[in-house]
């Protein structure tokens, strides 16, 4: 392509190259550059097309979940609505239409199946990502499915899926459980947090305050929050400005990001601080549940330690404590006071803790399991390594006692005893866990 460009610039010489002076000589070759450029171009737009269209659907399920983001969900259509309306439908005088976000997570199913069960509205929305086995979210769903709930497969960063969702049903609450869980695979995987649980939470109250009407929100925080506190129990005046992990900083970043928009567009936000919760159906990647796991295939488990053998201790919430926590947030959230994105006066902002006020050691965790398992745990006493994990959490719930009504009434022994069983029928004695 230069050297043609040099010749057309070139004088003609007398005598020579007469045909440079033809029409038919000068149309051929321009046609010809023209050809050459559509080739060429056609090339580079197909290699941009393959490199970034092709390429990430080569691997369709990736362990990087901010690359799952780039899966497409299939969703829309009278079928699809129709579900969507019955799931939502609100089935009591007083009852209230929620859109339940991570839906097919632990404390989403069991949030969901309680609201259903007294007769509100419910529609989840879950991404159904493999941070940890998506089979068991598929259990989860389908537990959902039986009582009526309609789980959305789709992603909270999709914009266009959550005004559909909201043309289609007028929610009045959403309660917010979506996130990327999880202190120590944030070293691994930082941007996965960054992505869902701040990208995906303004994305969520974008649409949220643009709705009319807006509908108040519950969300999930974290007592991560406290971080390097030392002053216990934490309460929720205490300062949050010193988190140990991403996954504590993203929450604690949650917290400013409603604040703000609960000050521009007055929506009602409620942050529910949750502390270390257990029971059935739960998270393979919290330490009852693997080691439950580990214990029942004879592996050896590892218990921290802190500074000078100190012990490390937890403030073990149960599940059905927690969800009466959520319901309780749910009943006393003040509308909205915005309307197509606008304020039109000041709005409810809350935080409170959800915990148990019973901090216990995790060797104690582990005797119990010890004793309901019949098995004796091979255990490995290892140094509090530095990945986020703090020493103790120990929860104040005055705050929550006063305005929630919220009352934990499960002892670790006692809600040890329904997951062991749940365990060991879910998984068949371990099988399951095994393959």
């Amino acid at each position: 392509m230069k050297q043609m460009s040099h010749l057309d610039d070139s004088p003609s010489t007398p005598g020579k190259f007469k045909m440079d002076k033809s029409p038919y000589f000068h149309r051929t070759r321009w046609q010809s550059s023209v050809a050459k450029l559509a080739f060429w171009s056609l090339v580079f737009v197909g290699l941009i097309f393959i490199f970034f269209y092709r390429s990430p659907s080569s691997n369709p399920v990736s362990s990087d979940p901010s690359r799952r983001s780039l899966r497409t969900y299939s969703w829309g259509g009278p079928a699809w609505e129709k579900r969507v309306r019955s799931s939502a439908r609100v089935r009591t005088r007083h009852g209230i239409s929620v859109l339940v976000t991570g839906a097919a997570g632990f404390v989403g199913t069991h949030v969901s199946a309680a609201l259903k069960r007294r007769g509100d509205g419910v529609l989840g929305l879950d991404n159904f990502n493999d941070y940890y086995d998506p089979s068991l979210k598929r259990a989860r769903q389908a537990l959902l499915e039986r009582s009526g709930v309609f789980v959305v497969e789709g992603d909270i960063n999709d914009a266009a899926l959550l005004r559909k969702l909201f043309e289609v049903v007028p929610f009045t609450h959403v309660m917010h459980l979506a996130a990327q869980a999880g202190v120590r695979y944030a070293m691994e995987n930082p941007s996965s947090y960054v992505h869902s649980n701040i990208a995906g939470f303004v994305n969520l109250l974008e649409v949220c305050k643009s709705a009319n009407p807006q509908p108040a929100i519950v969300w999930a925080s974290s007592s991560s929050v406290y971080g390097l506190n030392t002053k216990v129990p934490f309460s929720e005046k205490d300062r949050t400005d010193q988190p140990a992990s991403l996954y504590a900083a993203t929450k604690k970043a949650g917290e400013e990001i409603a604040h703000t928009y609960n000050h521009i567009y007055g929506l009602s936000l409620t942050g529910l601080r949750f502390f270390t919760v257990y029971g059935p159906w739960g998270r393979p990647d919290m330490a009852y549940f693997f080691f439950t796991r580990d214990i029942l295939k004879g592996k050896t488990i590892s218990i921290f330690e802190g500074a000078n053998h100190g012990t490390v201790a937890r403030d073990f919430t149960y599940i059905d404590d927690i969800v009466k926590g959520c319901l309780g947030a749910l009943d006393t959230a003040e509308k909205s006071t915005g309307s197509g994105g606008k304020k039109r006066g000041a709005a409810q902002l809350r935080v409170f803790n959800l915990g148990n006020t019973s901090p216990v050691p995790v060797t104690d965790l582990v005797t119990i399991l010890e004793r309901l398992l019949k098995l004796k745990a091979k255990r490995n006493i290892m140094k509090l390594p530095r990945n986020g994990d703090v020493q103790f959490t120990h929860a104040n719930i005055s705050s929550a006692q006063r305005e929630l009504g919220y009352k934990p009434t499960t002892d670790l022994q006692t809600g040890l005893k329904k997951f062991a069983r749940w365990y060991l029928g879910y998984y068949n004695g371990g099988k399951k866990a095994a393959s």
